[in-house]
């Protein structure tokens, strides 16, 4: 069931991925914006709830190893911990993530809640001690903890504490 669940989300996420508007260019760092100081964001673009290529690729990647056991530590092949889990699946993406779940919080363009799309990586809980890749459907992809073998959770389970997109 939980294959068929995230095969369906795939496929929707795939029929969904579509280039982005050409009202979404970067909008920091243009000419009318009539700011001569102040901090600059550089070339980003405006977030938008489309999944990226990259997270699609690294979803599927993670849900190859679904079923298999949580290993507090766990860098597969396997068994998983949850930030060993999301690093692999994005390495095979060709992304190089940091080992830790705090480092992984860091990394990537931050996305607010309004623009999640399958493929991002979720940190979760109030202190950052979780990280999964958001499939859709409000389900996340992670590995959980002991006993709880690697597969899909309700996001609406955790805190959410920030958004990551690659």
């Amino acid at each position: 069931m939980r294959r068929a669940a995230v095969a369906g989300a795939l496929a929707f996420c795939a029929t969904a991925l579509v280039a982005l508007p050409a009202n979404a260019a970067p909008v920091a760092g243009s000419s009318d914006s009539g700011s001569t100081g102040g901090s600059s964001m550089g070339s980003s673009v405006l977030p938008t709830p489309i999944p990226t290529p990259t997270g699609l690729a690294a979803l599927a990647a993670a849900t190859t190893q679904t079923g298999k056991p949580y290993l507090w530590g766990g860098t597969g092949p396997d068994a998983w911990d949850c930030s060993g889990l999301v690093q692999w699946a994005f390495r095979q993406a060709g992304v190089n993530l940091p080992r830790t779940t705090w480092e992984q919080a860091e990394v990537g363009a931050p996305i607010p809640l309004w623009a999640l799309a399958p493929g991002d990586i979720v940190v979760l809980n109030d202190d950052a001690s979780h990280i999964g890749i958001y499939a859709g459907f409000g389900q996340v992809f992670n590995a959980y903890g002991r006993g709880v073998p690697v597969g899909l959770a309700p996001l609406s389970q955790f805190h959410i504490y920030s958004i990551r997109r690659f």
